[in-house]
């Protein structure tokens, strides 16, 4: 069993749940006051900190890789797994050093643990200013006013129709060659051990002009590949009338654009963009999408197709809406449109509640 964990790299994707934050970088713009911000859990977190830079630019704020400098600091944060919320507490608390040297310094807190612990971060233990939610950005110049005038100020509240579509984001840690593109925001599966649909709401689907738009500018700026973001891309869906998948599947709006379609669009920016996705859902990921795939040289072929477990009971338990065959004949239908060669990447939760040695064995033969 130990030569079977090795093998299969168990060792080496827990060495990356430890990697470091992603932190602003140098700005000077000639701004009157200096933004620092740590970004961590998913890739959602890091897009979300640069629509954050983006609007507080606007403010008067440039961004610093120096906590020591910053008059403003920010943690976006993370709620998956307990281990990222005592992280984000020991953080803080190291981060109250800082703030004993120079009072004026303001420190919020931003993304999913803003919605979980907004009541003992700000009144309870009192070691943040301001708590905003990840659709409470465009807010944040007045909370911050609130600060500044004294008082403490929240907004986690989780909005319907928010995708942020109108903002360009200032990149932040860049390479100049890739970059995000986050296409749509919440979820609406209801997985019995994730907590997404809570602290980020229902799904909502960014207008597909917008995103054609991010990326075609992103090509011109000398950008060579995409990554369209969501929590589940494949359930985006959106027409004129509506963004809110469960409105728009209420009403049976018939003119759509789908993940695929977009997809093409995207793709259709240049031959030379690369695109990527992340991350797709097993029950939601379509032939069509594949086909389009199949089409586009420029589409990578790579899909992370998180199983969670290979035991259907577990599936079930999970409330995750497909089976171990479903999945495999997902996997099956990958191999058959794009070949043997597609990358296929996976999660598993190991030791999830009821399961014992049978079902682990389950997980490993998937």
């Amino acid at each position: 069993m130990k030569n079977l964990i090795e093998d299969i790299g168990i060792f080496e994707a827990q060495n990356e749940l430890n990697a470091e934050p992603i932190r602003t970088v140098d700005q000077n713009t000639g701004k009157t006051r200096k933004l620092y911000i740590e970004s961590y859990g998913c890739q959602m977190n890091f897009s979300d900190s640069e629509i954050v830079a983006s609007i507080l630019k606007q403010e008067g704020f440039d961004t610093t890789s120096d906590i020591a400098q910053a008059d403003l600091v920010f943690l976006n944060t993370c709620s998956i797994r307990e281990k990222a919320e005592l992280t984000i507490r020991k953080r803080l608390h190291h981060i109250q050093g800082f703030k004993k040297k120079k009072p004026e310094l303001m420190v919020g807190i931003l993304g999913c643990m803003a919605e979980r612990l907004k009541t003992k971060l700000l009144e309870e233990e009192k070691i943040v200013d301001l708590v905003a939610g990840p659709d409470a950005y465009r807010d944040l110049p007045k909370l911050i006013n609130q600060v500044d005038e004294g008082d403490k100020a929240v907004n986690t509240f989780l909005s319907r129709e928010e995708t942020y579509g109108d903002i360009t984001p200032v990149r932040l840690n860049t390479n100049g060659v890739t970059a995000f593109i986050s296409i749509m925001r919440g979820c609406d599966n209801m997985c019995s051990f994730c907590v997404v649909p809570f602290t980020r709401g229902r799904e909502r689907s960014r207008d597909p002009h917008s995103i054609v738009a991010e990326a075609q500018d992103l090509f011109e700026r000398g950008f060579r590949e995409v990554t369209l973001l969501g929590q589940n891309v494949d359930s985006y869906k959106w027409s004129e009338e509506e963004n809110n998948k469960a409105k728009l599947e209420k009403k049976e709006i018939q003119q759509i654009i789908n993940f695929a379609n977009l997809l093409e669009l995207v793709a259709n920016v240049h031959p030379d963009l690369r695109v990527r996705f992340s991350t797709s859902h097993p029950k939601d990921i379509t032939d069509e999408v594949l086909h389009v795939m199949a089409k586009h040289e420029n589409i990578c072929k790579n899909i992370h197709l998180p199983a969670q477990s290979g035991n259907s009971r577990i599936l079930e338990l999970m409330n995750r809406g497909y089976t171990r065959e479903w999945y495999l004949n997902k996997v099956q239908s990958i191999r058959n449109i794009l070949g043997p060669t597609c990358g296929i990447s996976s999660d598993m939760i190991s030791g999830y509640c009821s399961r014992w040695q049978l079902k682990n064995i389950r997980m490993i033969s998937l």
